[in-house]
């Protein structure tokens, strides 16, 4: 990947656009995993390139997996759940699903497993996944609760495991994906309100495609899985990223225009595709066609929002809420300062540099849109803080965004399709 130090975004009047967004990066992950444990060769169609998977393949690939990859299509030997440890660690750069699902994967691997990643994850905590493995018969080290992590596999023996999940909804998923080839069936018990509950759905549907068997005792709070019915090779189609469409979404919002994304499914469990609710709330004209969303900007009013279920659209709407008319308040995602940076603190200092007021709040963030101007946009190496940002600038001449690049944690052709929006006219 070439090194660009900085884009500057070119203004618009107004958007009209027709943009393609990527495979879904959660969706591909999550196959990726059940693929692996599966008992034959599944091909996997529409798959994300994005670094976060291609970090995972190449993971996988060091515990033994079969994994060939060409353009969209990934086809992996699975493995029945019978594989070892890899010989050297494991890097997996800032990827979260990677580092995560692995943790629980590799207590089925016969031997050590040192899983480890780069500055940014080696202080994203981890402990209360490594706690519940234990009480599923796993033995494992980390630095102060955060990777590198050392797992020791090969007595994975499941049954009654409780779990904290308040930082992370992956700690979840990833007891769940690899739950089937515990010794003992598993009952996952979560201890606390959890949070961004869609993609513990995915993960189920994922799980279930197949063939595994959930029992949901109570939804987002208890799970039984059976260790009998196992994961069968399953060709395995990827819909597109709805997180990928709110960036386009939210320049029809902040310029009144209108952008058409493709592929796209209203019906999907991606909880990012909720974000388009969040807008007609806010006053966009959401209309949908056969496979194709469009949507219309209007005058945008503040809201009052709960985003536990969707925090990687909380950059996006941050955004958004600057170019409306009344205060917006953003609550219940104190989690977000857990992820690829600290988005809380991290979007109130970069909104203030374009001239709004926000304040964080214990579990969010309030925003008081103000007359904007152009600023250097500090992105954290973070995918979602650049994409987010680069919106902005849309409507505000002067916003340059640092280390743009960042983007292909999840979206590698990002600036090809936003190039759509800077060239478009009304």
């Amino acid at each position: 990947m070439n090194e660009v130090p900085s884009r500057s975004i070119r203004t618009v009047e107004t958007v009209n656009a027709e943009v393609r967004v990527p495979p879904s990066k959660s969706y591909t992950n999550r196959a990726l995993i059940v693929a692996s444990l599966a008992d034959g060769i599944t091909i996997l169609s529409n798959t994300s390139c994005s670094d976060d998977s291609l970090y995972l393949i190449k993971a996988l690939q060091q515990f033994g997996i079969a994994i060939t990859h060409q353009d969209n299509l990934i086809q992996v030997e699975g493995t029945s759940g019978n594989f070892n440890a890899p010989h050297e660690e494991v890097y997996v750069g800032n990827a979260g699903t990677a580092m995560r699902f692995l943790a629980t994967f590799a207590c089925l691997a016969k031997g050590e497993t040192t899983l480890t990643g780069d500055e940014a994850m080696q202080k994203r905590p981890i402990k209360d996944l490594l706690d519940a493995l234990t009480m599923a018969g796993i033995k494992s080290k980390s630095n102060n609760g955060c990777p590198p992590i050392t797992i020791y596999g090969g007595n994975f023996k499941g049954g009654l495991i409780s779990l904290s999940a308040n930082i992370s909804s992956q700690f979840v998923s990833s007891i769940l994906l690899s739950a089937p080839y515990a010794k003992y069936p598993v009952t996952l018990t979560i201890k606390n309100k959890l949070s961004s509950t869609p993609y513990v759905d995915m993960s189920l549907h994922v799980m279930r495609s197949f063939g595994a068997e959930v029992e949901v005792i109570e939804p987002y709070t208890s799970y039984y899985i059976s260790n009998t019915e196992r994961y069968i090779a399953e060709p395995f189609h990827i819909e597109a990223d709805a997180s990928a469409l709110t960036y386009f979404a939210a320049a029809a919002a902040i310029t009144g225009g209108k952008v058409s994304v493709n592929d796209v499914s209203l019906d999907s469990l991606q909880g990012d595709i909720r974000f388009l609710n969040v807008l007609k709330e806010m006053g966009c004209k959401i209309t949908k066609h056969e496979n194709i969303v469009e949507i219309q900007g209007t005058g945008l009013r503040g809201i009052e929002v709960n985003m536990n279920d969707i925090p990687d659209c909380v950059p996006t709407l941050a955004v958004v809420a600057a170019y409306a008319e009344g205060e917006t308040t953003i609550s219940n995602v104190a989690h977000l300062q857990y992820k690829e940076s600290n988005r809380l603190k991290a979007l109130a200092a970069q909104l203030c540099k374009l001239g709004a007021k926000v304040k964080v709040l214990e579990d969010g963030l309030l925003i008081r849109p103000q007359p904007l101007h152009g600023a250097t946009i500090e992105t954290y190496n973070d995918h979602r803080i650049a994409m987010s940002f680069a919106i902005a600038g849309l409507k505000v001449p002067g916003v340059e965004i640092l280390n743009p690049m960042c983007v292909s944690k999840s979206f590698p052709n990002f600036w090809d399709e936003f190039k759509k929006l800077e060239e478009s006219c009304k």
